[in-house]
């Protein structure tokens, strides 16, 4: 049983997108059943020069300080802190989740995570692009199109903007590495090297950004960008059985 929820969201100069990050987080949070002092939102702000960490704190997270430039850096830091709040009770009965601040979950993220959780140590879910302004007409059918999604209940994707994982089973695997990038496909690894049931929904999307200026070399955006460029491609191809990459 679950008792307790963190969120995790590691965050560079993220100022623009971080209230309506935090205020979807939080939305999906009070749908949780889960009680209120038992529900934690934590922000990594990593070597910020805006007011990414005043916003955060306004909108009623905890926010940890860091220069590390790394996301699987800060997830690491941010998942501490999320276990220090939680320390009152047991790991298997706490639940932690991580997203990117430039990323809107649905209300029923995490009610859907916890009712996965009955059966699985990890869920790993998709993500969806809603804006594609930035980039060529034409990117957004051929994202449609190629970005893999199974036919069967469960999809071959690793996105850090939509995991949730019970915190003895991080704890048993190691946790987030300091990589630069895909920090997310070596903790999903990490899981499934060690036994721990690993569930994949296909229906579990979270919209994030398309934008061209990517916060993480190799991250998202940046593998959007080369996805735009000639020649066949299909989504998360190189990636998709957890070696480094975004998709």
């Amino acid at each position: 049983m679950t008792v307790a929820v963190a969120v995790v969201v590691p965050a560079h100069d993220e100022a623009r997108s971080i209230v309506p990050c935090l205020r979807a987080v939080r939305a999906s949070l009070r749908l949780s059943g889960v009680a209120e002092r038992d529900r934690h939102v934590v922000v990594v702000a990593d070597d910020c020069t805006d007011v990414t960490a005043v916003l955060a704190r306004r909108e009623g997270a905890h926010v940890v300080e860091v220069a590390h430039r790394n996301v699987g850096a800060a997830r690491r830091a941010g998942t501490s802190r999320a276990l220090e709040l939680t320390r009152g009770w047991a790991p298997e009965e706490v639940w932690l989740a991580t997203t990117d601040a430039d990323t809107l979950v649905p209300a029923h993220w995490i009610p859907a995570q916890l009712a996965l959780a009955r059966t699985a140590d990890a869920v790993v879910g998709t993500v969806e692009v809603r804006d594609w302004s930035e980039h060529p007409p034409w990117l957004a059918e051929r994202f449609a199109r190629t970005y893999p999604v199974a036919r069967t209940r469960e999809h071959p994707h690793v996105h850090g903007a939509n995991i949730g994982v019970r915190a003895s089973a991080y704890l048993a695997c190691g946790g987030f590495p300091a990589l630069a990038c895909a920090e997310d496909h070596a903790l999903v690894n990490a899981l499934v090297a060690g036994g721990h049931r690993v569930s994949r929904p296909r229906g579990l999307a979270v919209v994030t950004s398309a934008r061209r200026a990517s916060r993480v070399v190799g991250g998202f955006g940046d593998h959007l960008g080369a996805f735009s460029g000639p020649g066949p491609r299909r989504f998360g191809a190189a990636t998709n059985r957890g070696a480094p990459g975004p998709g």
